[in-house]
């Protein structure tokens, strides 16, 4: 009993420990927010502001049009984020629960798309984008999600061959079609891992750096990230305005992530199993 014990201590100061050890950047990243430019440059360097300077944030947010950053990105993420669940869900219902020539031919196809990586489709997807006049617009960054990602849709359908098919063979003695079945009893069984898609994407997306900055040009459809990404220049490194800014942009993927942290895990756990 005392070895449990024992046991238990030690394996709570490891969590404290390592609890400590993954949000000491974190921490760092709000104290050098906190400073003034003297405390930010001095060495050695100070840990803890003399006097916190809370006005940063706002001057931060004040020399660029943030507002518009945001709110692009508040676009973006949410009609991605809508058109890879609706997209994904789709494919994977047909994936899982019928049956068609070459299907196992076509799943794998999908499968091996995941094995190209973005970097080799950039140019071709800029060649396409450009000759339809997509250039210097959000749609390079929506529409694509309305096709779905072979990642989230390898999940669901995993998701969804652990149902029985007994539930839509009642529903089609029911009388219900093939899209009733698929919105009425499927969709709704399917909110965990969708919940999951939902975060996985919307990190994805909030932080994407390198689509925006090869589709975008003009400052007005400039995302949070690309804006972030302003304060550095050729020859300085703004650091109390990259930190203030990051902190704001990381608040909603965490606030997300502690709504839904629930259908997170049910959502791997399904997947998996």
């Amino acid at each position: 009993m005392k070895l449990s014990k024992n046991h238990s201590l030690l394996t709570y100061l490891c969590l404290m420990f390592f609890s400590v050890y993954f949000m000491a950047p974190f921490l760092w990243m709000l104290i050098t927010a906190l400073k003034s430019p003297s405390e930010v440059n001095s060495y050695p360097p100070t840990f803890v502001p003399r006097a916190a300077q809370w006005k940063n944030f706002a001057d931060a947010w004040a020399s660029q049009p943030f507002g518009i950053y945001l709110k692009n990105s508040v676009i973006v993420t949410v009609l991605t984020t809508f058109g890879q669940v609706i997209s994904c869900s789709f494919i994977a219902f047909g994936f899982a629960r019928y049956d068609f020539k070459f299907k196992n031919f076509f799943f794998m196809l999908l499968l091996a798309s995941m094995m190209l990586p973005w970097d080799v489709t950039m140019i071709p997807q800029y060649m396409l984008f450009n000759k339809i006049g997509w250039i210097n617009t959000l749609k390079p960054l929506i529409v694509p999600a309305f096709f779905g990602s072979p990642y989230y849709i390898f999940l669901l359908r995993q998701f969804l061959m652990n149902i029985p098919t007994d539930i839509e063979n009642a529903a089609r003695i029911d009388g219900a079609n093939d899209f009733q079945i698929y919105y009425r009893i499927f969709f709704p069984i399917m909110k965990a891992p969708l919940f999951l898609i939902g975060i996985l994407n919307m990190l994805t997306v909030w932080n994407d750096y390198l689509g925006p900055l090869i589709f975008l040009q003009d400052r007005s459809k400039y995302t949070l990230a690309l804006g972030l990404a302003s304060f550095k220049g050729v020859n300085d490194l703004n650091i109390i305005p990259i930190m203030c800014i990051t902190i704001l942009m990381i608040v909603p993927p965490v606030v997300a992530f502690f709504f839904a942290q629930k259908y997170i895990i049910e959502g791997v756990s399904g997947a998996v199993k």
